[in-house]
């Protein structure tokens, strides 16, 4: 069991993350602060630094970014959790509850070994074309250096098939529960790439033991400057949260 800032994931504890993939503005990161937290999210997501295939995307806010998290944190009293791209932005770092290392990370051991160094929760990804043993030998790269606190993210893998964006492979699921003692959770947001396709596979991640999901939520999708498309309204997080804890209650009554 992992606690993030009093949220507790693992051990018994299902925990929904919820936000937009990138801080765009103080409205918008607040607004959907506060949504996700009438919905039953405990934690809030949101980007500051965005890695982007391509560099004309929209690459984040950075440190301002962080700055509007926090905000945000302070109005809802959500934990927040964000994504860290390089050694050199660890000082911004010190205020964020849950580091993630995203899927393009998931084997930059020089920063994973950093990250053993501090005492923060980490979420790392699995990476785009990872297996299940690298994904739990960069969890040790973390652990090596005394830090336990490791959350692992099961987000989909990059496959031969082109109708989602990656396949969810959600047998990793009880096969890390099998392999390890940390808390996994899934991502169906960037999994699947499709907002309609989230729910039913939030569903099945609480079905098949996850502690939890990480969903994209945007106030207004259609403008979103990252991941429009997989990104749920409120109106359908609120929905989609109501139809996974009954899942999840249904699959872990005794």
């Amino acid at each position: 069991m992992v606690d993030v800032g009093g949220v507790k994931i693992g051990g018994g504890n299902f925990a929904v993350i919820a936000g937009p993939c990138s801080v765009e503005s103080e409205a918008q990161i607040c607004e959907v602060a506060a949504d996700v937290k009438a919905s039953g999210a405990k934690l809030l997501r949101g980007g500051a630094f965005k890695p982007r295939t391509s560099p004309y995307s929209f690459q984040g806010m950075r440190g301002e970014g962080i700055k509007l998290l926090l905000e945000a944190k302070a109005k809802t009293g959500l934990p927040i959790v964000t994504e860290i791209m390089d050694i050199s932005q660890l000082p911004l770092f010190d205020e964020v509850d849950l580091i993630q290392v995203g899927a393009r990370n998931m084997q930059n051991f020089e920063l994973l070994k950093e990250l053993g160094h501090t005492r923060k929760p980490i979420l790392l990804k699995r990476g785009l074309a990872s297996t299940i043993e690298e994904l739990l030998m960069s969890a040790e790269y973390i652990m090596a250096g005394g830090n336990s606190q490791v959350i692992l993210c099961e987000r989909g893998i990059r496959t031969f098939e082109t109708c989602t964006r990656n396949t969810l492979d959600i047998s990793a699921v009880p096969v890390l529960h099998e392999l390890t003692h940390l808390p996994v959770i899934v991502d169906p947001s960037h999994a699947c790439g499709i907002a309609r396709l989230v729910e039913p596979m939030a569903m099945a991640a609480a079905a098949c033991g996850a502690n939890g999901v990480m969903i994209e939520v945007h106030n207004n999708p259609a403008k979103a400057l990252c991941d429009g498309p997989q990104s749920l309204t409120p109106a359908q997080f609120d929905e989609t949260v109501k139809k996974v804890k009954r899942v999840y209650a249904a699959a872990t009554e005794q």
